[in-house]
């Protein structure tokens, strides 16, 4: 009999605290957790006043020795200054206090440095507050990094309630793609024999039919559909530990919106401001389309994202029609390696604008 040797780690947040004002909790929770006195608290210019300087206060005043970092963007050189910074003082926790793009500099940065850190954030835009995965963004687009779970999690309702609610639908929409993520990985196992966890794809489909069910719910924008969001938000982030992988809840949709990245989103006016579509909007669109060709309920997708708030149409996203159909056609070329319900070929021209106008994403 050949001798049992795999071996794997699964690493989990060690606290999630979830709830109203829950900020004020921040002093007790590094005391269960820290491993000394000395905490860097990464933000940036916007959450540093949301909520790095209460952080600060609050920590200081019970004997921590705080410094802050700003950071601007979901960058290399972002992160290389976090690091840099670090190395420079003693650190023995980092607090990543904002939205996505400043908890992934945090996450990497701690994963360089081999430090834990706590996962504040203070928006709701996609399920890296509590996954093992970073994105990093570059000239050509994003790309996803190995990086560390977070030791804990402190999410305050109160905080990220008031935070656009476009941030919190993209969210919800991220997770909702979890559905045709794990119907890639059920393909590929079936398939090409890649390895499958039960448990991570039940969790990723849990968050996942949590938000379409309560979709109603979330559309009334209150701290209590927040609660229901980022809580769908960490479980579908735990099942990535799990899987030791993005698999659960990243597919052929992220595929989509990571080539719509590379091959340059286009803008819409929204008043005055100029806008871009987010990367959870991006894959809910996808979702609808890869659900299709997949022979699921692809019309309950996309009604639970319409009723959430979130887009389903190429021109709700501001991206023209060409580019859907563009990304649809290379999107397999972004990870090859993953075996998706696009093959290793992709779709045709005729066939990605058939789908897609089925759809009636375009």
């Amino acid at each position: 009999m050949e001798r049992f040797t795999k071996s794997k780690r699964m690493v989990f947040p060690r606290e999630v605290i979830l709830g109203h004002k829950t900020t004020s909790q921040i002093a007790e929770l590094c005391d269960r957790i820290a491993m000394g006195e000395n905490v860097l608290i990464v933000c940036d210019k916007k959450t540093k006043k949301i909520s790095g300087d209460e952080i600060s206060k609050i920590l200081s005043k019970s004997g921590y020795k705080v410094k802050q970092k700003i950071v601007s963007a979901s960058t290399v050189d972002e992160v290389n200054a976090v690091i840099k910074f670090s190395n420079k003082t003693d650190v023995d926790i980092l607090l990543g206090v904002g939205g996505g793009s400043v908890i992934d500099v945090t996450k990497l940065a701690a994963f360089d440095l081999k430090k834990p850190f706590v996962s504040i954030p203070t928006s709701a835009s996609h399920d890296g507050i509590a996954s093992p995965r970073a994105s990093l963004k570059h000239r050509k687009g994003s790309v996803s990094k190995t990086a560390v779970s977070p030791i804990a999690i402190l999410a305050d309702t109160h905080i990220i309630n008031k935070a656009p609610f476009r941030m919190l639908a993209s969210g919800c929409a991220d997770v909702i793609s979890n559905l045709s993520a794990v119907m890639d990985w059920e393909l590929a196992y079936k398939l090409k024999y890649e390895e499958f966890s039960s448990e991570a794809a039940v969790l990723a489909k849990t968050s996942a039919q949590m938000l379409i069910e309560r979709a109603d719910e979330i559309k009334t924008r209150t701290e209590e559909s927040v609660w229901t969001a980022v809580k769908a938000m960490i479980v579908s982030g735990v099942a990535m530990s799990v899987a030791g992988s993005t698999r659960p809840a990243s597919g052929s949709e992220h595929m989509f919106s990571h080539m719509l990245d590379h091959l340059g989103p286009g803008i819409f006016l929204k008043g005055n401001k100029k806008q871009g579509p987010m990367h959870g909007e991006q894959c809910g669109v996808g979702a609808i389309m890869m659900i299709y060709l997949h022979g699921g309920e692809w019309e309950k997708v996309r009604d639970a994202l319409k009723t959430i708030g979130a887009p389903t149409t190429s021109e709700e996203l501001g991206i023209s029609k060409k580019k859907i159909i563009e990304a649809l056609t290379k999107a397999q070329e972004i990870r090859p390696e993953r075996y998706t319900i696009l093959g290793e070929t992709g779709l045709t021209k005729e066939a990605a604008t058939k789908l897609a106008k089925t759809t009636g994403v375009i």
